[in-house]
């Protein structure tokens, strides 16, 4: 039988113990920082195959975490890809379902009521911050979608999408306060876009910077910081010169065209402004406290000059921004969480933005709301078996027509117009989508069609003329 002192001797030692696995165990409910890149394609990122633009920092997030090689952004451009990622909803039953420019502005707002991934977190206790682009709410008609009314405390960089264009714009918002800079801008229009003539404070430095003071701000508390610069997105404004970047860095001297050094310039940006926010987590001893999800909102884009295929920005995949091939919407995603999410892993498991929200709800131990189309793949990202899965995933494009696209298991099918013959693509065999085996599998093809008749609900703000009757 123990002596008193020996029981107490072993108390103290349990109570140490638990102390030191308690404080090298990620809390049950995370920090939550989510990396949207602009226009950086899937095959960008030297972990996802490229080989001349340097990704180092990016690379090693993917080796201390797991990399996804079959996650797909909300849709083939920004506006309705970032309101999947806020809202949950795909593109069949989002609010924002195109870039709507400023014909319709209230066409690419959030509106009153809408649910967003902020104000779930923000409910259950979060400090939120929107650090970059925002693109779902403006001044001028769309203010019922400013950031601050969807969850956000806090707000720093772009209202307007197009003002995004601009690298040295006249101003940024800080809440709904514009912050003036010490940039001209000869012919900017009313959102601020326009091209600069002295380009003396570089906004996505600014962005940048201004996250880090969040995170110092936020350290004692659980916070949700939504990262969203503007790299690699062209200023669309600025023609052949839309690349807008203060230096080349390592790309200077190379035997590139000068777009191509810009663009794969502000990919190495991107990449140190990430390593920077990685460095602060750890000095402020938030690593393992923190779960972090690195993606891009579309495919690489062919603007400002640039040419993706130069160094193979989409990899294997068919199509860049703007398709509904793989190219346009299958992005990266990389998730790190150390101790909770596997290093050094690959994971094909098949999921998209809209399922960011009930992951975001179960990491933090909240409610997700009901109806939505996405689902919780944290088991997916711990490591475990995903039980619940999409039976398929849907896309439609407003621009320049109406198009879809679905996937179901291998299967991929893209309408190119109402009216028109499905594609269909078997990506197990063939992920550039260079085969059309529609005829082949009829069956396949009735499958799909039926998923496509309900895979959507109509939007007064998206109006689709000659679609067929709902079955």
């Amino acid at each position: 039988m123990k002596r008193p002192f020996e029981f107490l001797a072993a108390i103290v030692v349990a109570t140490f113990v638990i102390a030191r696995l308690a404080a090298a165990s990620p809390p049950a409910h995370p920090n939550i920082v989510f990396i949207l890149a602009d226009d950086l394609g899937y095959g960008d990122l030297g972990c996802y195959g490229q080989k001349r633009i340097q990704t180092p920092r990016l690379d090693r997030l993917a080796a201390e975490g797991t990399r996804f090689t079959q996650c797909y952004a909300g849709s083939t451009v920004c506006a309705p890809s970032r309101c999947a990622l806020m809202t949950g909803l795909d593109i069949g039953h989002a609010r924002v379902r195109g870039n709507a420019g400023r014909q319709n502005p209230l066409a690419q707002s959030l509106r009153p009521g809408d649910v967003t991934v902020a104000s779930v977190l923000k409910d259950a206790g979060y400090t939120t911050a929107l650090i970059g682009k925002w693109g779902l709410g403006d001044v001028g008609g769309a203010e019922v979608g400013l950031p601050r009314r969807h969850g956000f405390d806090y707000f720093f960089g772009y209202l307007n999408q197009r003002h995004a264009h601009n690298y040295y714009p006249t101003f940024l918002w800080r809440n709904e306060q514009k912050v003036q800079l010490r940039n001209t801008v000869p012919k900017e229009d009313a959102t601020g876009a326009g091209v600069s003539d002295n380009k003396l404070d570089y906004s996505a430095d600014l962005i940048a910077d201004e996250a880090l003071a969040f995170l110092r701000r936020a350290k004692d508390q659980p916070f949700f910081l939504y990262f969203a610069p503007t790299l690699p997105h062209a200023n669309n404004e600025a023609g052949k010169l839309g690349m807008e970047v203060p230096d080349l860095g390592p790309y200077k001297d190379l035997d590139w065209p000068p777009a191509q050094k810009a663009h794969a310039a502000m990919i190495a940006r991107l990449d140190r402004d990430v390593g920077r926010l990685l460095d602060l987590l750890k000095d402020l001893g938030l690593e393992q406290k923190t779960i972090v999800f690195f993606s891009s909102d579309n495919g690489p884009h062919r603007e400002g000059g640039n040419d993706p295929n130069f160094n193979d920005s989409n990899g294997p995949l068919r199509g860049i921004k703007r398709d509904m091939y793989e190219g346009g919407i299958r992005t990266p995603m990389i998730v790190r969480w150390p101790g909770r999410v596997p290093a050094g892993r690959v994971s094909d498991r098949v999921w998209a933005f809209w399922d960011f929200l009930p992951t975001a709800a179960a990491l933090a131990g909240a409610k997700a709301p009901r109806g939505l189309d996405g689902i919780s793949m944290l088991p997916a990202i711990e490591g475990r078996k995903q039980r619940r899965q999409h039976e398929y995933l849907y896309w439609e494009f407003h621009e320049g027509g109406f198009k879809q696209a679905i996937r179901a298991g291998d299967w991929k099918g893209v309408r190119l117009a109402p009216g028109k013959p499905l594609e269909l693509y078997d990506l197990r065999t063939d992920l550039g989508e260079t085969n059309n085996v529609a005829a082949a599998n009829p069956q396949v093809v009735k499958r799909l069609d039926a998923l496509l008749a309900k895979a959507r609900t109509d939007s007064p703000d998206w109006p689709v003329k000659s679609l067929p009757a709902k079955r």
